[in-house]
């Protein structure tokens, strides 16, 4: 039986952890509300008290947008609270995953990804996950799991997906972002992965998302498609392709985000699925409530 502590418990991820916890775990799911990770003092405490085999910090500051005028609580959460959980599970003799995200990259590239890329984030979002990363990898050394994800959604908490969903129930006409590139992920199926790579006691960074690629502007699309054959959504919608100029927002997103899955699924033997068979998988869950 191993014993895993998870923080971020209310937020997508730490829902689907919950939800998909395999036999052989002892799962302790804590909220915000339970342990703020940025209380050094309250992590290790807690940490101590619970002496889990293995941490998932799945707690994130994730608002992009306001991370440009809200850089402490950004840093606080992100950075500070992730050595925290590090120092703890060094403390402990625990391991750790760490979930970061494809905003650690520029989006300059044109192929996927690789885990080894030079980090170069745009925006203070990015900036803090990277510097968060290099603080786990200083204190844990190869006893953390750096795990990238990237445009993740659930049936739990909000998301593009359920915006998407609320849009199109309102209006006749949207207009989605056809010029940034990446890949959407399940929380599900990322829940899952990190159990299995948990299995393998696997330490480093690597990447998962579902598997394809897509833009905004080819999510959205599919969202309504696969919607209105559920019957989520009834009326008629346009959906018009936009550049990211036409949709300016105060942190610059990257505009090719794919990561490369290879190592990790070689690592864990398992080739995850699609995009758009999750993204149907995740709205027939909606549909049933």
């Amino acid at each position: 039986m191993k014993k895993v502590l998870v923080t971020g418990a209310n937020g997508q991820l730490g829902w689907e952890l919950q939800r998909f916890r395999p036999e052989g775990v002892e799962l302790v799911a804590l909220s915000r509300q339970d342990l703020d990770i940025s209380d050094t003092a309250t992590v290790s405490a807690r940490v101590a008290q619970e002496s889990p085999d293995w941490i998932i910090n799945a707690a994130a500051y994730t608002a992009v947008d306001k991370a440009e005028s809200e850089v402490s609580s950004a840093e606080a959460i992100n950075v500070a609270g992730a050595k925290n959980l590090a120092l703890a599970a060094r403390e402990t003799g625990a391991r750790l995953v760490h979930v970061s995200t494809d905003f650690v990259f520029d989006g300059e590239k044109s192929r996927p990804y690789q885990a080894d890329d030079n980090t170069n984030p745009r925006g203070v979002y990015g900036e803090t996950k990277c510097r968060g990363e290099e603080a786990v990898s200083a204190v844990l050394e190869d006893n953390a799991l750096i795990l990238r994800t990237a445009w993740v959604y659930s049936s739990h908490g909000n998301n593009f997906v359920k915006t998407m969903l609320r849009l199109m129930n309102e209006r006749d006409e949207l207009g989605v972002v056809e010029d940034q590139v990446g890949t959407p992920t399940w929380a599900a199926e990322l829940a899952r992965v990190i159990y299995m790579a948990i299995d393998q006691s696997l330490s480093g960074t690597y990447h998962w998302t579902d598997m394809g690629v897509a833009s905004w502007y080819d999510f959205a699309q599919s969202i309504y498609e696969i919607g209105r054959s559920l019957g989520l959504t009834e009326r008629e919608v346009t959906i018009n392709p936009i550049p990211t100029e036409a949709y300016p927002t105060p942190a610059a997103r990257p505009a090719y985000s794919v990561l490369s899955k290879d190592a990790l699924r070689h690592a864990i033997g398992y080739n995850g699925i699609h995009w758009r068979t999750a993204l149907t998988n995740m709205l027939k869950e909606v549909k049933n409530g």
